[in-house]
């Protein structure tokens, strides 16, 4: 689902909409008459659904196994209910300075699509704005994972379902650690001790990094305990009233990072700089830095580092808990208005149905959204799928807190990439929570 800026896809929202791939077919907008003409052709000849998002209907042997997964359950629905769903798209070349996100909330806003796979910010704009159709009383609704339900339901509504979980971990070279005797991390301890041993040997940066995913290691400290420990929903509450402060939870994370910085283990002048995979990658597999942090399908992708030549091991961040795998939460979305409401509502009882995010998922080698179909994963996978299948995790995207994570935090790391004291991060942190109490008020 496999990330437009920060909100774009692949590089920019990375897990997001990563398992899909960015999109690169002409948009919808500006269309010319003879389009127009053919639309209205098709619309007399049967049914027709359509949907927008960030990737176009693959063409017949295209070599892009995630757009083919999709298109294989788009077909299941398209065979059982006897209509077309019609592929409307984003390009950057079409919108030009517009982001994914500032597009798809106009079209939303405006009604102008059926269906629309959604980033976590929009998904709680949307939701709040009343603009996105209640799916709880969807059939496939009542298998979803507990983790979709609670990452995007917004006053008691569901408004929005993937087909897969992304979670993201460590990415370790099992090798490595071994050559030096080392354990895999636990805790934030543990963690910079191994980045010691690494560099006292000669490893110039243990930790590859890029400006988008190092905020990973900040929700699984800041978080760990609060979706663990039994007491999330009034934890949740006390941050929207104000009574606990979002930067009391922030600063170990901040503080983690900086020591990380101050001492060598993370390059913060090349992160800042580095898109996702490409910045950092090519030292990881070229066993120059023992570290990355990537999502659940990069392990899997031979793009990403599904062919590396050593033993590579996927593992949660370090926690007070130990090892923690933190999830964002994106989602196919109703527009509350769709003109083709109830044919939509049919078209993602297929797409989400067990029969088709099984397709889904064996093809993409992904975990489904579905708590009914298995996970089978790769070896380099199994401590991550582990500690998901015990309910271990922590949410990066949760539509119930009232202020906005996965963005907001990804763009306060960069400030402390760039320069920023910690301190001068968490102001920011009660600023952006004494916005959302003054909207409220």
């Amino acid at each position: 689902m496999k990330t437009v800026g920060k909100k774009v896809i692949m590089k920019s929202v990375g897990i997001l909409l990563a398992g899909i791939t960015a999109f690169a077919a002409v948009g919808c907008n500006g269309k010319t008459d003879a389009t127009k003409k053919l639309i209205a052709i098709k619309e007399d000849e049967g049914k027709i659904v359509n949907v927008f998002g960030p990737m176009e209907k693959s063409k017949p042997n295209a070599d892009n196994v995630a757009r083919t997964a999709f298109d294989m359950t788009v077909s299941m629905a398209e065979e059982k209910l006897k209509l077309t769903v019609e592929y409307r798209t984003y390009t950057a070349e079409n919108y030009q300075e517009k982001t994914y996100d500032d597009v798809v909330l106009d079209r939303v806003r405006n009604n102008m699509d059926d269906f629309y796979l959604l980033n976590p910010d929009s998904i709680k704009i949307l939701g709040e704005e009343g603009k996105l159709l209640d799916l709880s009383d969807l059939e496939c609704a009542k298998n979803i994972r507990d983790v979709v339900k609670a990452a995007n339901t917004i006053d008691g509504k569901l408004v929005a379902i993937p087909q897969e979980i992304v979670a993201y971990g460590l990415f370790i070279n099992k090798d490595m650690f071994d050559r030096y005797h080392l354990s895999l991390p636990n805790t934030p301890e543990e963690f910079l001790e191994c980045c010691r041993v690494f560099k006292e040997n000669g490893i110039e940066t243990p930790v590859g990094a890029n400006r988008w995913w190092l905020e990973t290691f900040v929700f699984a400290q800041a978080y760990a305990e609060m979706y663990n420990g039994g007491n999330t929903q009034a934890e949740i509450e006390a941050l929207n009233s104000g009574d606990s402060k979002y930067s009391d939870y922030m600063r170990p994370g901040f503080e983690f990072l900086q020591e990380l910085i101050d001492k060598g283990y993370i390059d913060a002048k090349a992160a800042y700089t580095y898109e996702a995979i490409e910045g950092e990658g090519p030292d990881f597999l070229a066993q120059k830095t023992p570290i990355v942090m990537a999502y659940w399908g990069a392990a899997n992708a031979d793009t990403a580092y599904g062919k590396s030549d050593f033993n590579m091991q996927v593992i949660g961040f370090p926690s007070s808990l130990g090892q923690m795998p933190v999830v964002p939460i994106t989602g196919y979305a109703i527009s509350a208005e769709a003109e083709h409401l109830e044919d939509t509502r049919e078209v993602l009882e297929v797409i989400l149905s067990d029969e088709a995010l099984k397709t889904y998922s064996e093809i993409n080698k992904v975990i489904p959204a579905t708590k009914n179909v298995e996970v089978d994963c790769i070896p380099a996978l199994e401590p991550l799928n582990k500690k998901m299948e015990e309910g271990v995790y922590v949410l990066a995207t949760n539509a119930s807190m009232n202020v906005e994570q996965w963005g907001n935090i990804c763009l306060i790391v960069r400030e402390l990439l760039n320069g920023a004291t910690v301190d001068e991060c968490m102001a920011e942190f009660d600023r952006l929570q004494e916005e959302s109490l003054a909207k409220d008020s």
